[in-house]
């Protein structure tokens, strides 16, 4: 995430709004897009709107555009080619989890568009099968846009501000760590002063019992 930060750093303003969107469209729209990070991005937009490389207004508008442009694609995708998708490789692989996102848009109807928003698993997937279910569209682009700005206006704000809470702790956090490292390293003198004080005494004591024990030989000799 922080080679994705310092990536980001380098771009234009207008480059940050298009990477962005562009990670959040493409999670949402394609139903395999599981390893594409949208949530990660949003959270970045809203941290880079904070150090000023974008405004955080047309962050969060970017980011709820692109959220329910996105749905809205993956919708489309479900409604065309139907059950073609669950076939796929990757859903394959997941396929209980396939079923337990069949069962909340069978039971939860719209609903489920709105929840499967904010479980990473199910963002992609969900608009899909909504669409493979033949949901109305007026009422999945309802629950779509619901979920999208609550979803795209939360995490851009969670960005921010965590980007704001980093920079009021970040040099108290440096005053701290300075203390503990030279705290450490007088620790540490000291248990080798010690230490060393130590060994010395201990080669005195053993110096002092040569010494007696040869004076105790002569004795002995002498007699």
């Amino acid at each position: 995430m922080h080679s994705i930060t310092d990536w980001l750093r380098g771009l234009s303003g207008s480059v940050v709004y298009a990477v962005v969107g562009g990670m959040v469209l493409v999670e949402d729209a394609l139903f395999f897009s599981f390893f594409v990070p949208g949530e990660t991005a949003a959270v970045l937009g809203g941290f880079l709107a904070h150090q000023g490389r974008v405004s955080l207004g047309w962050m969060v508008v970017v980011v709820v555009c692109a959220a329910v442009l996105g749905d809205s694609a993956g919708y489309e995708i479900g409604r065309h080619l139907g059950p073609a998708i669950l076939r796929t490789r990757p859903l394959r692989r997941h396929a209980k989890r396939v079923d337990t996102a069949q069962d909340l848009v069978r039971r939860r109807g719209p609903a489920a568009v709105f929840v499967g928003r904010f479980i990473a698993f199910f963002r992609p997937l969900v608009p899909s099968l909504a669409g493979m279910s033949r949901m109305p569209y007026r009422r999945f682009l309802l629950y779509n846009t619901l979920g999208g700005v609550a979803w795209g206006v939360g995490f851009t704000l969670l960005g921010y501000f965590a980007g704001a809470a980093y920079s009021r702790v970040e040099g108290t956090v440096g005053r701290f760590t300075a203390i503990a490292i030279g705290a450490v390293l007088l620790l540490a003198v000291l248990v080798r002063y010690l230490r060393r004080d130590r060994s010395h005494g201990r080669d005195r004591s053993d110096r002092g019992s040569d010494s007696d024990s040869d004076s105790d030989s002569d004795s002995d000799r002498e007699r």
